[in-house]
């Protein structure tokens, strides 16, 4: 119930913010761009809390228990990442004055090149965003009609029947929550709400981190200290080249994750290209970039605290690392306001990405596959079409999830990421012409040739490839255009 209250009093706080900045009548340029409109410092606040989303707020702090805190290796990775967009992409965005990012493709490539990109770009969302949001009704249901965590909860599971219709109903309230409140401003409207989840999000974080190191008794500097004596604290892999954790693997990986899954994503990149100019788009860019890692690095303290308290109260810990947190913050084991606090910040954190999610998918669908950016009737519709489908792929993932959450974005962005990192790498860095009509099938045969490739090198070799899988597929896409490519140049844009 606490939960179900910290919900609905945070959707009334939304539903605010959507009235203020939507209460003029809303045209499709501002549900798609926010009329270019937003200060720059409030998208680059608001794009901390829509990048990390709730599968950070949960995921990372369990993966201290596997990983240690390795993870920051691909953070410091991100900060490349971050910089390439800023200055590589977002000026040719600019200078074409896009609506959205995959229109550069037609004219560069051709109409087929154009649709390809976007329709993998709607796969990998609507895909990755159902992962993300997946989790955060999960531990809602858990807590609220589950209670198979079990640490003091004294609530009694339900049946199969039950449990999967309570399931069902969380993932509809939801995603009609996220719908009502998105459904006039579109982008305009969550450049401001993205902004009220950020801040619920961080003051959750640390206040959660706060009782806990009460509840270790210690202070400040007592819990730095533990943290750095603790043998999860290994943050480096530098000899291992095996190791999935290997620093090289991570460090690269995540600067051409970023690239992929923000500067190649319309999702993340429509807040960016509601900015004044590209001077300001460019400065919110950096800014949340250096961001991430003092950020990723709180949450992986956190994971830390938490191991450190499990093994003084003799509590066993999860199989999953992502029942780390919610084990402990959830069930009330650190008190009421813990409890609240962990509800505001994951649904702050869930709420920021599949909002952003459903309205950049409604763009991509009515601009780029209908190529009817003006029609607003058609985008409302399209709108409630991409809820629907939202719900379906969540309950989909619930059937088939069997791995880390943050592992299972990441691996799946692998796959059908890496096409749109070949498309915009041989579209930018090459004059060259490709034959359009091959592009589809080169954009769907490179990651069944990756993963073929994955399977093969565990069987032989017992090499299992970890995120750098996204830089082969893409570079299987490059090397595809490159063989159909016509001889006549075109000129570099």
């Amino acid at each position: 119930m606490t939960i179900l209250i910290t919900i609905l009093l945070y959707f009334c706080l939304l539903m605010v913010l959507s009235r203020w900045t939507a209460w003029r009548a809303s045209s499709n340029e501002t549900f798609f761009r926010g009329n270019r409109q937003s200060p720059w410092y409030m998208v680059a606040f608001g794009m901390i809390g829509a990048s990390i989303s709730g599968v950070t707020f949960v995921s990372v702090p369990g993966m201290v228990m596997k990983s240690d805190m390795t993870y920051l290796q691909t953070c410091l990775g991100f900060i490349l990442g971050y910089f390439a967009v800023a200055f590589v992409l977002l000026p040719v965005y600019y200078r074409y004055n896009l609506t959205t990012i995959y229109s550069y493709l037609q004219g560069r490539l051709g109409t087929r090149s154009y649709k390809t990109g976007a329709s993998f770009f709607l796969l990998s969302k609507m895909t990755g965003a159902a992962v993300r949001f997946y989790l955060v009704c999960m531990i809602i249901f858990q807590v609220m009609g589950d209670g198979s965590w079990g640490i003091g909860h004294a609530a009694q599971p339900q049946s199969p029947l039950a449990g999967h219709l309570t399931f069902f109903l969380i993932v509809v309230g939801m995603v009609m929550l996220i719908w009502l409140y998105t459904r006039r401003g579109g982008i305009k409207t969550l450049v401001w709400t993205d902004t009220l989840q950020t801040a619920c999000m961080l003051l959750a974080l640390l206040l959660i981190i706060y009782k806990v190191t009460g509840a270790l008794g210690m202070s400040v500097g007592d819990a730095v200290n533990a943290i750095a004596q603790n043998e999860h604290s290994r943050m480096w892999v530098w000899n291992d080249w095996v190791s999935r954790q290997n620093f090289w693997k991570q460090f690269l990986s995540g600067i051409f994750i970023v690239i992929v899954m923000t500067g190649l994503d319309q999702d993340m990149m429509q807040k960016n290209l509601t900015c004044r100019s590209l001077r300001d788009a460019q400065k919110d860019m950096c800014t949340y970039g250096f961001a991430f890692v003092p950020v990723n690095l709180l949450f992986m303290a956190l994971g830390v605290l938490l191991v450190v308290l499990a093994g003084r109260q003799g509590v066993v810990l999860p199989a999953n690392g992502d029942e780390l947190l919610p084990m402990y913050a959830a069930t009330g084991q650190l008190g009421m306001a813990v409890q609240v606090l962990f509800a505001l910040g994951i649904v702050a954190a869930a709420f920021s990405s599949a909002d952003s999610a459903l309205t950049a998918l409604t763009t991509s669908f009515c601009v780029d596959i209908c190529g009817r950016k003006d029609d607003e009737r058609l985008r409302r519709r399209v709108h409630v079409g991409m809820a629907v489908a939202f719900v379906a792929f969540v309950l989909l993932f619930r059937v088939l999830n069997s791995t880390s959450v943050i592992d299972a974005v990441y691996i799946l962005c692998s796959y059908t990421y890496g096409p749109l990192l070949g498309l915009f790498a041989f579209s930018l860095l090459t004059h060259k012409k490709t034959n359009d009509r091959y592009v589809p099938y080169i954009a769907v045969v490179s990651p069944v040739v990756c993963y073929l490739l994955d399977q093969t090198a565990t069987a032989l070799w017992g090499y299992r490839f970890g995120y750098e899988l996204l830089m082969l597929n893409g570079l299987f896409t490059f090397l595809g255009l490159w063989l159909v490519g016509q001889r006549s140049a075109a000129p570099k844009n």
